[in-house]
């Protein structure tokens, strides 16, 4: 699997578990809901910035987004 796809992949499970929607994610993040969706449909690849501010709005290590198999619960 690509690493596109298991970012994109991980960062839709982590922000449904959440219970987030894309918006309140990407306000949390400071960024722009429209690139949260490219993100999860794997349009863009995030820089590491990017990682990081989503990992800090989720509350999780950066490290989740690049977990292979399925994150389970946090």
């Amino acid at each position: 699997m690509r690493l596109r796809t298991v970012v994109a992949r991980n960062l839709r499970l982590l922000r449904q578990a959440s219970g987030l929607t894309q918006e309140q994610l990407a306000d949390l993040a400071g960024l722009d809901r429209n690139y949260i969706g490219k993100l999860e449909r794997e349009e863009n690849s995030p820089t590491v910035d990017t990682l990081e501010a989503v990992a800090l709005a989720l509350q999780v290590d950066v490290e989740w987004f690049l977990r292979r198999e399925l994150p389970a619960h946090r």
